[in-house]
């Protein structure tokens, strides 16, 4: 009967909700205003559903959610915002590569080593200026699997990990869109690249500490997605750009 209730209730969900529920992800391209049901959605979950069982991932609402709404709101109505979104996590026998064994000393009897790499998030924007900002989030955790004996002998395993999150963001110019070189130089953990041409590409690369919370990760995500746009004059609309009312 429970099962019943909770079934109808994540029936009721918006689709991509359901997605996010059951397979943990989805990929999917929609206007801008098309968003909002399905953020409405994911707030109102647990007033329906409780079980953890049934919980969308945690950094839907803590990451994807508030990037979402960044974005939006540098969007036209007409702007198309793409998500692939990945919350599968790292234990997916896919993203994990192969082990091997590392040099131990007793007390230590063996250690195994491997890595993961989860390509979790990419998102792609048409923003109100006319410019495209492309983001792609990448998890890459090593793993660690470590043998030992105690001084009462009893063998013990335990498992080590350490991970960082990769984030690379690309912003795309318009043709005949003007750059001017910021006054102060970024961060010193963002690193920037500017490729001239036909259109303008500005692109910013970080790596950010795996142990933060979620709200420091879309923290520092967003520091590096504003990071490209201190390269073109404030307050100037791109060349060929449509203005709403």
């Amino acid at each position: 009967m429970f099962w019943r209730k909770q079934r109808a209730a994540i029936e009721r969900f918006h689709p991509l909700h359901r997605a996010l529920v059951l397979e943990r992800g989805f990929t999917v391209s929609l206007y801008r205003d098309d968003w909002e049901p399905v953020i409405q959605s994911l707030a109102g979950h647990d007033q329906h559903v409780r079980r953890r069982k049934w919980a969308p991932p945690e950094r839907a609402a803590g990451v994807v959610v508030p990037l979402l709404r960044v974005l939006a709101a540098d969007m036209r109505p007409e702007g198309v915002l793409s998500v692939a979104a990945d919350l599968r996590g790292t234990d997916v026998a896919e993203k994990n590569g192969p082990a091997h064994e590392l040099p131990v000393q007793r007390p230590v009897l063996s250690v195994k080593q491997w890595y993961a790499v989860d390509p979790w998030l990419r998102v792609r924007a048409e923003l109100r200026d006319g410019s495209v900002l492309e983001l792609a989030v990448t998890e890459r955790l090593r793993k660690r699997q470590i043998r030992k004996r105690n001084p009462r002998g009893k063998i013990k395993v335990k498992g080590k990990s350490k991970s960082v999150h990769l984030v690379r963001v690309t912003r795309r110019l318009p043709k005949g869109a003007a750059i001017s070189r910021p006054g102060a130089p970024p961060p010193e953990w963002i690193k920037v690249q500017v490729r001239q041409g036909n259109r303008m590409v500005i692109r910013t690369n970080a790596k950010i500490n795996g142990s933060r919370p979620d709200a420091q990760l879309t923290e520092g995500i967003l520091l590096v997605s504003a990071e490209p746009f201190r390269w073109t004059p404030p307050g100037t609309a791109a060349p060929g750009a449509r203005r709403t009312t």
